[in-house]
């Protein structure tokens, strides 16, 4: 996978760089195995904005996603990698013995007519998922679960991996890429390798027009705006605010924790991230 550079002949396109996609080897996804995603541009059931600058964008199709590799012991072929629009990472879509078809994260290294598996004991290679009491140490996994039988939740963005580190009773012990490290139980699935599309922290946007394409809205700065519309606003010309740094709703938001307790899983944490 390369990056692809364009001629300045704009200022737009001056600082703008793109992925070549040359890993993928189908444009149009498996139409059973997509659905309509109902944009709701940061609001929640009231209507209300929850969540800030989002909005607008291109339209997606939903790309259904195999995270949880439940069927065990059905050998699958790399039918075809894909783009998938939802996420950083690729995807690989897998055409089982039997004929199911199912889109899975794409590792990298993996090609296009490989096979692979999921099981108890099936043999560590890419691609492949088991339950992280049959991986060896050492390895680099990837799309970890937390609760058996929950599906992956934990490093699936692109070029993300975590490494098994240490096995102790009825937990292992994972390196995340975050730098934190936890125990997670045995019996959770991974899989082997490392999300593919490792250039994907290397592309720069380069214009304000392609952050609106992914449904990304302005950040408008709150000393920027007026009294009414924020509590940092106002006030005659430039002004540091006169108080520490706040949401348009008077939430902190650098370094204030707003926590009300801690999460039940924190007591797997053995090193944070921070």
């Amino acid at each position: 996978m390369g990056i692809r550079y364009y001629k300045p002949t704009s200022p737009g396109r001056r600082l703008t760089t793109v992925l070549d996609f040359s890993e993928l080897t189908k444009k149009r996804p498996e139409k059973l195995l997509t659905e309509r995603l109902k944009k709701h541009s940061g609001r929640n059931a009231l209507g209300r904005i929850t969540v800030r600058h989002r909005g607008g964008g291109e339209k997606r199709l939903y790309r259904k996603i195999d995270f949880k590799r439940n069927k065990d012991d059905i050998p699958a072929k790399v039918a075809s990698i894909e783009y998938d629009p939802n996420r950083s990472a690729f995807i690989a879509l897998l055409t089982y013995a039997d004929g199911e078809k199912r889109y899975i994260i794409y590792p990298k290294d993996l090609k296009v007519g490989e096979e692979v598996i999921s099981g108890n004991r099936v043999e560590p290679k890419t691609g492949n998922a088991m339950p992280l009491s049959s991986i060896p140490l050492g390895l680099t996994i990837h799309n970890i679960e937390f609760l058996p039988g929950r599906g992956g939740q934990l490093a699936r963005s692109a070029g993300s991996y975590a490494q098994l580190m240490a096995k102790e009773g009825d937990y292992a012990i994972i390196g995340l890429p975050s730098g934190e490290t936890r125990k997670v139980l045995l019996t959770c699935r991974a899989t082997i390798g490392q999300v593919g599309n490792l250039d994907h922290s290397n592309i720069r946007i380069g214009k304000a027009g392609r952050s609106r394409h992914m449904g990304k809205r302005p950040t408008v700065r709150g000393s920027a705006m007026n009294p009414i519309a924020h509590p940092m606003g106002g006030g005659e010309g430039r002004r540091a605010g006169g108080r520490h740094p706040v949401s348009p709703w008077g939430w902190g938001t650098k370094g204030r924790k707003t926590r009300k307790k801690n999460n039940p899983t924190d007591k797997f944490i053995i090193r944070r991230r921070r």
